[in-house]
């Protein structure tokens, strides 16, 4: 947590937020505030039309889901809404790409989410109120839990609060001595140790 504090995120423990509703993986108040932030020109009636897309998928697999926000993570949202009687599309965006410091950072832990049963995963980072990211933690000092073991945490994750993974980009899993990195569909295998900033080698600290 102090490691993105110092990288510019705010910090927000779950059970401080109030009024949250727990059924939403998403951090609502923070996501139309940001939307509206990045979107300044667009009337408010855009904004809750793909607000409203966000928030309902038709009812297909996760990994179609997950694909179609990652389009809209990418490229926007084209919503439809009507302005002084004439029907209008235009695209709204979740990130400012061009802007960073126009975003919302935010590591928050304890935060409660509930689906098929009641879960907190130990990290998550919320960027314009979207859980993009999922951290999941051992102890290295217990013999019996490892990296693995954060693995099949995430898979438990996956079958009892699938909602949470529509809007995840990547998973973390970390026993402090090794910390790999991969997606909704990765096998562990496919969990790859963290590069360093230029890519020239993977680095596990």
């Amino acid at each position: 947590i102090e490691l993105f504090q110092n990288m510019g995120y705010q910090y927000v423990y779950g059970p401080d937020i109030e009024n949250r509703d727990f059924s939403s993986p998403l951090y609502d108040e923070v996501l139309a505030q940001s939307l509206r932030q990045i979107n300044p020109q667009l009337p408010l009636s855009a904004i809750n039309e793909a607000l409203s897309k966000l928030k309902n998928f038709d009812n297909n697999s996760l990994e179609q889901k997950n694909a179609l926000f990652m389009d809209y993570l990418q490229n926007g949202i084209t919503v439809r809404y009507t302005e002084k009687g004439e029907p209008k599309d235009t695209i709204v965006y979740l990130l400012d790409y061009a802007n960073p410091e126009n975003n919302s950072f935010i590591v928050a832990n304890q935060w409660t989410f509930v689906e098929n049963s009641e879960k907190r995963p130990d990290i998550l980072l919320f960027i314009n109120g979207l859980p993009l990211v999922l951290m999941e933690l051992k102890s290295p000092s217990r013999e019996e839990t490892d990296a693995s073991a954060a693995y099949r945490q995430i898979q438990n994750y996956k079958h009892e609060i699938p909602s949470m993974f529509v809007y995840n980009a990547i998973c973390v899993m970390s026993d402090l001595l090794i910390s790999k990195a991969g997606t909704i569909t990765s096998g562990e295998d496919r969990y790859m140790e963290w590069k360093t900033v230029d890519g020239s080698y993977e680095n596990t600290q």
